[in-house]
Formats: structure tokens, sequence, C-alpha cells
């Protein structure tokens, strides 16, 4: 199996577990993959916006029903949820329609959501509006970065595969950094 055609097989599946674990380079990659013809770009803001949606609503439900259980087992958070709940405190619309866009945030915010007074419905409504700028602005980010690219190199279909590859290994060692220090930081609170 090619990896273009791995690509045309599993990329919207890719892009939604991706972003449902809170992934965008995932999401820049599908965008460029759009770009260049493996996938189609609605597609990938399709599967953006369902792994988005899904993982930020089980979020919430966790920070609503287990919060003290899923603290004690990630003291780590506090910090951010603290300063999460700050932010929703003073901004909360304007935190749920943006909090994708927050880095550090991204994961705590709908805990801290499910945690504060913020009515589901509300949650729900806003979360569907921000879930789907975040995966057209992000995925547009990826598919631009195509453009550009063609821009600057003339054949790029030769070099198409190494990007893809670049991109996720950039990916991967960012989530690998952001795991190392999330185990790190848990640790030391113990």
């Amino acid at each position: 199996m090619t990896i273009e055609t791995f690509i045309q097989q599993y990329g919207y599946a890719a892009v939604l577990v991706g972003t449902f674990l809170e992934g965008e380079t995932v999401l820049v990659i599908g965008g460029f993959a759009a770009h260049r013809g493996y996938l189609n770009f609605p597609g990938v803001v399709l599967a953006a916006f369902a792994g988005t949606l899904i993982g930020d609503q089980l979020y919430f439900f966790l920070g609503r029903r287990y919060n003290d259980a899923i603290l004690k087992r990630r003291p780590a958070w506090a910090p951010r949820i603290a300063r999460a709940g700050q932010l929703i405190d003073r901004h909360r619309i304007l935190v749920i329609l943006a909090f994708r866009f927050l880095y550090g945030l991204r994961t705590v915010t709908p805990f801290a959501l499910g945690m504060s007074k913020v009515p589901f419905r509300q949650f729900l409504f806003l979360n569907l509006v921000g879930a789907l700028a975040w995966s057209v602005v992000v995925g547009a980010a990826g598919y631009l970065f195509g453009h550009v690219l063609e821009l600057i190199l003339e054949d790029v279909r030769r070099y198409e595969m190494a990007i893809i590859a670049l991109l996720a290994i950039l990916g991967a060692m960012l989530w690998l950094f952001r795991f190392i220090r999330r185990r790190h930081s848990g640790r030391s609170e113990r």
C-alpha cells in the first residue's frame, strides 16, 4: 500500500481521530492532502468538525460528572483549569467559541466548562459554531499551505509525500513533547 492509497483510504478517519485527540497538525495535513487532491476539502472539514465536537462534548460531560475523580488523577490540570475558569467567568461566550485556538487550554477548557454553571444547551450550541469555525479555519490553513508551496516549488508533486511525512513527524514530535511535559509535571505535583 502506498502513502497515497493510505491517505485516500484512511485520511478522513485519521482527521476525525486526530481532531478528537487534539490535532491541529492532523487537520493541517488533511487540508494539505485536500489541496493535493487526495481528499476533498469539505470531507476534511466535516471529519474535523465531528472529531473536535465529539471530543469537546466528552470532556464537558466528564467535567460535569467526574471532575473530582479526574482531577485526582491529573493534578497538573489544576492550574490550567483555574486559568480557564477565570476566562469563563469573564468571557463565557467568547471562550466557548474560541478555546480551540488557545494553546494549552484546548483539552481542559471543555472540562472546566463542564465543571462550571454553563448550561448544557448553551455549550452545545456555541460548541457547534466554534467547532465548525475551527475546522474551516485550520483546514483552510493546510489547504493554503499547499497553495503557497505550489507557488514556491514548481514541482510540488515530487516533494508532496516528503512534505506530508515532515508535517506528520513534526506533529508527532509536538504531541510527544506535550505528552512528556504533562507526565513530568504530573509527577512533580505528586
